[in-house]
């Protein structure tokens, strides 16, 4: 099978393309360069993943293996996600980019040049497992609960889970960099980047400043009665469930329970006013089932590596969705995804609004 290899220069996709490899397959890797470019290492001394040294080290494990590698421009495409991404924290919501990044381009555009090029499928460093459920396809959580990805993969369709390879799927972290080390490559103890790929450095707000600088316009920091607390810099640096950063002085812990880029207002409250009992979710996706006619009772994850929630999930619309809790969840936080699971099987999901 002829196999490309999304390859970060990280250790995850280094050992992907070295199990693939050994299994016999012709694979190539295929370092994606976002457009954005970055110091070679941050402060805090892990590497910045769209930094030059990335690609040279991808490449450097690809000449350890023998295998071809190439350097594909996906600038146009990143710029697209990065301009959504600074809009939506416009619009006062947090967008989680992994997501689009996953369905639109690491398995959207680069799989349909794989599909283009002759290549049979596309692979890559993801802690996530490919099962069959009711004869679909469908995404499940790897055996490393620490490190599993489904939640960034949920959007991944039947079509797109035959053309997909997971090699780490079933293989802890400390398993994957004995494996690294055994095989001599050169990212066996490299640390892992922390933040977002497009923004080098660190701090969203950054970004989000450059590209929306309407979204920094000062404001009011407000409670639930609308008497005025404090001002803020700007909506774009808030996010429903936030506690650190808010700038008030006030006896009990206060947190983010509103933002309206309109007024730019935030509205903040106790902890206990951050519960809700429902949600609704748009651009719902059902890619391990038919869009279900009936309630169904699901767990629902709604932010990365959160615990799951218990609730009943009703189909609205064919995109749109309404989830009852068992018990009032938080935070429930517009822009994020809200990710639907039967046991460790994801069945669908869609964004929080």
């Amino acid at each position: 099978m002829k196999i490309f290899v999304a390859m970060s220069g990280g250790v995850d996709s280094a050992v992907a393309a070295l199990l693939l490899h050994r299994a016999g397959h012709r694979v190539v890797g295929v370092h994606l360069r976002t457009g954005v470019e970055a110091p070679e290492g941050g402060p805090d001394g892990r590497p910045r993943c769209c930094g030059a040294d990335e690609a040279a080290d991808a490449r450097r494990v690809a000449a350890l293996l023998g295998i071809p590698f190439y350097v594909q421009n996906a600038a146009g495409v990143f710029g697209r996600l990065i301009q959504d991404f600074a809009d939506a924290y416009a619009q006062g919501a947090t967008p989680n980019p992994c997501v689009a990044c996953n369905s639109d381009i690491k398995f959207g555009a680069l799989l349909k040049r794989a599909r283009g090029l002759g290549m049979d499928a596309v692979a890559t460093g993801h802690y996530a497992r490919i099962v069959s459920h009711g004869g679909r396809a469908a995404i499940a959580r790897a055996r490393d609960a620490g490190k599993d990805q489904s939640y960034v993969l949920h959007r991944l369709g039947p079509e797109q889970l035959q053309r997909c390879r997971f090699p780490l799927g079933d293989k802890t972290k400390q398993e994957v960099r004995a494996l690294a080390a055994e095989a001599g490559l050169p990212v066996a103890a490299k640390q892992e980047s922390q933040e977002i790929c497009f923004v080098p450095s660190g701090d969203y707000r950054d970004l989000v400043r450059r590209l929306r600088p309407d979204a920094f316009e000062p404001g009011v920091i407000v409670d639930r009665g609308g008497n005025v607390l404090g001002r803020h810099e700007g909506i774009g640096g808030f996010t429903v469930g936030q506690r650190r950063g808010l700038g008030l002085a006030a006896s009990t812990p206060l947190y983010v329970l509103e933002l309206d880029p309109a007024r730019r207002r935030v509205t903040v409250g106790p902890r206990s006013s951050l519960g809700v009992a429902e949600a609704a979710v748009d651009d719902v996706a059902w890619t391990a089932i038919p869009a279900p006619q009936a309630p169904l009772r699901l767990e629902v994850v709604l932010r990365y590596h959160a615990r799951p929630v218990p609730a009943l999930v009703h189909r609205v619309r064919t995109h749109e969705a309404r989830v009852v809790f068992v018990e009032p969840a938080w935070p429930v936080t517009p822009g994020q995804a809200a990710v639907f699971y039967e046991g460790d099987t994801v069945v669908g999901g869609g964004r929080l609004k």
